[in-house]
C-alpha cells in the first residue's frame, strides 16, 4: 500500500463542462477489493455526456467518474486470492453505477473488485490493456446475460455452433468485443462497420463484414443469412431500424441486445433489451470473463485488446481534451490517458 493518504483526481461537476483536478483520498481495499495505481486510462462516450446533462439519476455529484483503468496492483483487501501487490492488471470501473469516487477511474488510485479485474501479460502495454473493460464488459453482458442472448460463454476451446452471431457497429469498443467474444463461444460473426475498418474486424475473427453506408445493406445482409440461423443480435451502434429490419426477415433469435434502448412504440416484431454495461458485477458474466476467460486468452495472444488505443495525451490534466475528442467522434481507435 501507498505511504500517502491523498491523491490527484479529476472530479466531475453536475452539468460542468470540464472536469476539474483536486485532491481525493487514496481508500483501503475491503473484502473482496484491489486497489490499482493507475497507469492507463480510457475514455468511453459516457464520460463526456456526464458534462452534457445526460445526468444518471441515481448519481450525486461531485464524483470521480471514469470506467477503464491499467495498471499495478497497489493493495489487495483481505478475501483477495486472485491478485498480489504488484501485479499488472486491468480493470473495469464502476463509480457510475455505485455512486462511489473511490470506485472511478480518473484518478491516480481506483478501486475494483476482484472478479471485474484480469491479469495482464508483459507483452502487453498498459494503453492497450486500458481500451478492453467497458467495452468488453457491455458485450459480455449483452451476449450472456440471462435477460439479454444468454449465449454459451466463451471459451478457448469452443466447440462450433452452427448459428451465427450479428454484430452491428463492429468497429467500436463494445463490437470489438462482441465480434471476439461471439467468436469463442463458437459461433459465425456477420458485422457491419465502415469499409476502412473491415480489415480490422476480419483480423478479429468476423467472417463477413457490410458497410454499414451502403444502400443495399439490408439486401446484401438478409441474402447472406440465407441458409443460417441467428442466435442472437448485438447492437453496438448505428441505425437501429435497419438493424431491427434484417432482424425481423432472418431466421432465427429475434432478440437484440442493445446499448441504448428502443424509442418507446418501437416495433413488435422484434425484442429489444437494453444492455448494462456494469450488469456483469453482480451476476455469473463477471467471473465467467475476467476470472475464467480473459487471464488465459490474454496470456495466450488469443484476444486482442482492441480496438487499437490512441494516446491523446499524459496525465490527468490531459483528461479533459480526452473526453473533447472523443466528444468529437473517433472510428476503429480508443482515446487513451496514461499515467506514472
Amino acid at each position: 500500500m501507498t505511504a500517502q493518504s491523498t491523491q490527484i483526481a479529476a472530479w466531475q461537476y453536475e452539468n460542468a463542462p470540464a472536469l476539474i483536478l483536486g485532491s481525493a483520498p487514496i481508500p483501503k481495499p475491503q473484502g473482496n477489493e484491489i486497489l490499482i495505481e493507475n497507469a492507463a486510462i480510457a475514455i468511453n462516450p459516457l464520460d463526456w455526456l456526464l458534462q452534457n446533462g445526460a445526468i444518471l439519476p441515481w448519481l450525486t455529484f461531485p464524483l470521480i467518474t471514469g470506467s477503464d483503468v491499467a495498471g499495478t496492483v497497489a493493495a489487495i483487501g483481505p478475501e483477495v486470492r486472485r491478485f498480489a501487490v504488484g501485479d499488472r492488471v486491468l480493470g473495469q470501473a464502476v463509480s457510475t453505477t455505485v455512486n462511489k469516487s473511490a470506485e472511478g477511474a480518473f484518478q491516480q488510485y481506483t478501486i475494483v473488485s476482484d472478479h471485474m479485474a484480469a491479469p495482464i501479460p508483459a507483452t502487453l502495454s498498459f494503453a492497450d490493456a486500458s481500451v478492453l473493460p467497458l467495452g468488453l464488459g457491455t458485450a459480455a453482458s449483452g451476449l450472456y446475460g440471462e435477460t439479454q442472448l444468454a449465449l454459451p460463454g466463451p471459451s478457448l476451446a469452443a466447440t462450433a455452433k452452427d448459428a451465427v452471431v450479428l454484430v452491428w457497429g463492429g468497429s467500436s469498443s463494445v463490437g470489438c468485443n462482441a465480434i471476439q467474444l461471439a467468436v469463442a463461444s463458437g459461433y459465425t460473426v456477420f458485422a457491419t462497420a465502415s469499409a476502412r475498418n473491415a480489415g480490422m474486424l476480419k483480423d478479429l475473427g468476423a467472417d463477413q463484414i457490410f458497410d454499414h453506408a451502403a444502400d443495399t445493406l439490408i439486401e446484401d445482409l438478409l441474402a447472406a443469412l440465407r441458409g443460417h440461423s441467428l442466435a442472437g443480435t448485438l447492437h453496438a451502434t448505428g441505425s437501429l431500424d435497419d438493424c431491427a429490419e434484417i432482424v425481423a426477415r432472418a431466421e432465427g433469435s429475434k432478440m437484440i441486445a442493445a446499448t441504448l434502448p428502443a424509442p418507446e412504440g418501437f416495433r413488435d416484431d422484434v425484442k429489444v433489451g437494453h444492455i448494462f454495461g456494469t450488469s456483469l458485477k453482480d451476476d455469473a458474466v463477471g467471473p465467467m470473463i475476467y476470472k475464467d476467460f480473459l487471464p488465459a486468452a490474454l496470456a495466450q495472444s488469443r484476444y486482442q485488446a482492441a480496438p487499437k488505443s490512441r494516446v491523446a495525451g499524459h496525465g490527468l490534466e490531459a483528461l479533459q481534451g480526452a473526453l473533447n475528442a472523443q466528444k468529437a467522434g473517433v472510428s476503429g481507435t480508443k482515446i487513451v490517458v496514461t499515467l506514472g
